[in-house]
């Protein structure tokens, strides 16, 4: 991960872990509605000044998901990575898509309106439903 000190990568690494339990709890007692209510909303720099730091939590991500007790599905991925991406102080938006036919749904977060996480095909094939 470029740029990042040893203490720093333990430091988001740990804020990922917790956020995937967080994601687990908050979803299991309150569902998707208080997933989406508890989205931290703050005053964003501008995101271009940090590709360095978005691209070191998606692939801390990445590195951390394979770990975790259980499967994660990208619905969690992107809300832990939107939620990592604004804690560092960079909008992040975690979009939900679908396609009719044959049925798709996906998610995925957008850094100014560039998919990070995820493959750019998915803003061109499927229909936005939300946006968080």
């Amino acid at each position: 991960m470029p740029n990042m000190s040893p203490l720093s990568r333990v430091l988001l690494f740990s804020r990922l872990v917790r956020e995937l339990f967080r994601y687990d709890l908050v979803m299991a007692i309150l569902g998707f509605r208080g997933v989406r209510r508890q989205m931290p909303i703050r005053e964003f720099r501008d995101s271009r000044a940090k590709p360095d730091i978005a691209s070191a939590i998606c692939e801390a991500v990445r590195c951390i998901i394979p770990f975790y007790w259980k499967p994660v599905q990208c619905l969690q991925r992107s809300v832990v990575t939107a939620r990592a991406l604004r804690a560092y102080g960079i909008q992040a938006d975690v979009v939900i898509g679908y396609r009719l036919a044959p049925f798709l749904g996906h998610a995925w977060v957008e850094v100014g309106g560039r998919i990070v996480n995820d493959s750019p095909v998915f803003q061109q094939r499927l229909q936005v439903l939300e946006r968080i």
